[in-house]
């Protein structure tokens, strides 16, 4: 053992006393000049090498070169060295702290490959070696059971540990394919995306969805993303079935006209977005009256077809009045009560009343609605 005068190697076969030559080293610091002190902490740090150096071969192992293990275990001993005070105790208890601190900070932060939460990193390790020490003792590969009984941890909390350890070194997307050198990693993963070549005409939809009426656009999305039938739809918009199927299959025809062109044609059914758009204009010749509507009739613009029949008709002067629905692509329940209405207020005023210009399909609506001996041919 060195006396306290003189620091040296420790012999072969023999510990060295760290805690004396710790205590010997402050003694000496007292009233040395600084060349003495930094050569006296030079020789205490080759006397405890050996020491950090046993510290390191622990956590051989692990995917580290014990070189670099060693490095950091004597960079642990040097701080220990600089912040060692003998007043608080044992050198040697606080050498083992700091360098181990040392190497569990080195694994934690400069050997993985994917950042995974400390706790996780930490109980990675453990897992490690408890799993080394009991497959020594029970000549096998341990169970989860028996590494979270080892390590006093829930089994769940294992399986993290072990699936988090693939992140400690992920395997390089450059790495060569085993008999093809020609052929990285990477190349075998991943592939082609089906919906890539979809994406222009999604955000194409997505346009021409926002140049239609407000009604239709929510329509369609009860149908396609609500995935509500046509029932559904007609009972919360309050009209017929057949009057939602007739808009719906009028909206997907425009969609599927106007994905097909450069530029979109005109929408039949009224102003794009907000309400849908209905227009009258009467113009008079004598004593008759010409009536020409242009959009939809539904219950949204009834009203409005109403109060414009009935001025018509009530009107000084007028002996005929004749609605052009040439502009007219549908005429649902409500618009049929107020072409009824129109026509009882005719006969009151003693108005001649007609219909003319009705597209096939309005005209079967209003045939089987009583409104037939009104209908004009153009």
């Amino acid at each position: 053992m060195p006396s306290r005068g003189q620091v040296g190697e420790p012999a072969d076969g023999m510990l060295e006393d760290l805690d004396a030559a710790a205590l010997a080293y402050a003694e000496r610091l007292d009233g040395a000049t600084p060349a003495e002190a930094g050569e006296s902490r030079e020789r205490l740090i080759r006397y405890c090498l050996p020491f950090a150096g046993r510290l390191a071969r622990r956590y051989r192992g692990r995917g580290e070169h014990l070189e670099d293990l060693e490095q950091v275990a004597r960079l642990g001993l040097v701080k220990s060295i600089d912040r060692y005070d003998p007043r608080r105790g044992s050198f040697t208890a606080y050498a083992v702290i700091t360098i181990s601190g040392e190497l569990k900070r080195h694994f934690r932060d400069r050997t993985w490959g994917v950042h995974v939460p400390r706790r996780v990193q930490d109980l990675s390790l453990e897992v490690g070696h408890a799993s080394m020490l009991l497959t020594g003792v029970l000549s096998r590969a341990p169970t989860t059971g028996e590494l979270a009984d080892r390590l006093g941890v829930p089994e769940a909390a294992v399986l993290e540990a072990v699936e988090s350890a693939a992140g400690h070194s992920p395997a390089s997307l450059n790495a060569p394919v085993a008999g093809d050198g020609a052929t990285e990693f990477g190349d075998l993963l991943g592939g082609l995306d089906a919906e890539l070549e979809s994406v222009t005409d999604k955000l194409t939809v997505t346009d021409l969805l926002l140049r239609m009426p407000a009604r239709e656009r929510r329509m369609l999305a009860m149908r396609f993303y609500g995935n509500r039938t046509q029932a559904e739809i007609a009972d919360e918009l309050g009209i017929s079935q057949m009057h939602v199927s007739r808009l719906l299959s009028r909206a997907l025809t425009w969609l599927r006209e106007a994905m097909l062109s450069d530029s979109p044609p005109h929408w039949a059914g009224g102003s794009r977005g907000g309400r849908p758009g209905m227009q009258v204009v009467v113009a008079r010749a004598g004593g008759a009256l010409a009536v020409r509507v242009r959009g939809e009739v539904d219950r949204d613009t009834a009203q409005r077809l109403r109060a414009g029949l009935r001025q018509a008709i009530n009107s000084a002067g007028v002996r005929s009045v004749l609605v052009d629905l040439t502009a007219v692509p549908l005429v649902d329940a409500a618009g049929v009560s107020v072409l009824l209405d129109a026509v009882q207020a005719a006969s009151a005023a003693r108005v001649d009343f007609g219909v003319t210009g009705a597209q096939p399909y309005v005209t079967r609506i209003l045939a089987v609605s009583g409104l037939a001996g009104v209908l004009r041919r153009a």
